[in-house]
């Protein structure tokens, strides 16, 4: 049995269930104690459980999680399970809120577990020139972009985030939509947000439409409940659109709801279209119209270059992983209709 098995036995999402069992604080102890319950039910080999995440190995690798409610980095922790299972090393799993520094935490993990490698699933790049230096085991950032970075021991894997969100938004533009409010986080604090932000403004631009970030932008986490808020908040102001891009599935997923809720129809009087391409974007009703990443593909490479540095002393290097994009039912045409 995986984690994904228990996830889908027990209700919970794939993070919920990594964290109860990485005994991380962040999950309701209505949520642990089911989630225990059924790995115990179900004989769950905890041979990456919370004991053992919290003890120090010589030969572990730490995988810094920015972003407790990201489900992306969720299904990525049970890939990178996955392929850590058939080595000789353990896992140690850390979670964190995405406006904290992931690298002074790792910094922090490095004194108190002695890894021999670090996958960081997010980060900002101003975090690293901080405070990086402190920190000399190889590392690979996954989802951004560390190219720039003048580190020997880091390595990255991303997507192309000003692609993917200038994808997102001319393929809406394409439908004929003009009015296309943004969800999106903080630009500030998150490389992958600034980045997926100037890709809409690219688009925006490219088609010389005008955009007002007061009335169509709201930087929130990305999470279901903040993707629900923010466009809770984008109705209550009054912004006039005719579709909405969320800077991921999460954001665009909560949104729907607090659409439904005020009344609007998906596709027919609002189009959502997310990024990233989680599985459960497929299983809605109407089905997620989204820009794909692959967290296979992230995940693998990061895990192969990790480990080729740490075995073979191999030189960073930093890829690009192409992004997908899936025209599914929750956005619609409306070229024939003219703007409402």
């Amino acid at each position: 049995m995986t984690i994904k098995d228990l996830a889908a036995k027990t209700g919970y999402a794939v993070g919920t269930v990594s964290r109860a069992l990485n005994d991380h604080p962040n999950v309701s102890e209505k949520a642990r104690k089911a989630i225990l319950q059924a790995a115990r039910e179900s004989d769950f080999q905890i041979n990456v459980n919370a004991k053992q995440l919290k003890q120090t190995h010589s030969n572990s690798i730490l995988v810094v999680v920015k972003g407790i409610r990201n489900e992306l980095f969720g299904e990525m922790v049970e890939d990178i399970q996955s392929l850590i299972a058939g080595t000789r090393y353990q896992l140690v799993v850390d979670y964190m809120d995405e406006d904290l520094n992931e690298v002074a935490r790792a910094a922090q993990l490095c004194r108190e577990k002695k890894p021999l490698g670090i996958l960081f699933l997010g980060g900002t790049n101003a975090n690293f020139l901080q405070d990086f230096a402190a920190i000399d085991v190889p590392c690979v950032v996954v989802t951004n972009d560390a190219s720039s970075l003048p580190f020997p021991n880091l390595s990255s894997v991303s997507t192309d985030d000003v692609g993917a969100a200038r994808c997102a938004v001319e393929t809406l533009i394409s439908l004929g939509h003009r009015r296309i409010a943004i969800i999106g986080g903080d630009c500030v604090v998150s490389d992958t947000s600034r980045l997926r932000y100037e890709g809409c403004l690219q688009a925006f631009s490219r088609h010389k439409l005008d955009f007002d970030p007061e009335q169509d932008f709201r930087d929130v986490h990305y999470s279901y409940q903040d993707g629900y808020q923010a466009m809770r908040e984008l109705l209550a102001a009054g912004s006039q659109f005719t579709a909405v891009f969320a800077m991921a599935d999460v954001m665009a997923i909560g949104a729907i709801r607090a659409l439904r809720e005020a009344g609007k129809r998906v596709p027919e009087d609002v189009s959502v279209m997310g990024l990233d391409g989680l599985p459960l974007g497929s299983f809605l009703v109407p089905q997620l119209a989204t820009i794909s990443q692959s967290v296979e593909a992230l995940a693998s490479r990061s895990v192969a270059i990790l480990l080729d540095a740490m075995e073979n002393g191999a030189p960073s290097c930093h890829e690009t992983v192409p992004f997908g994009i899936e025209k599914r039912e929750s956005i619609r045409d409306i070229r024939k209709q003219g703007e409402k």
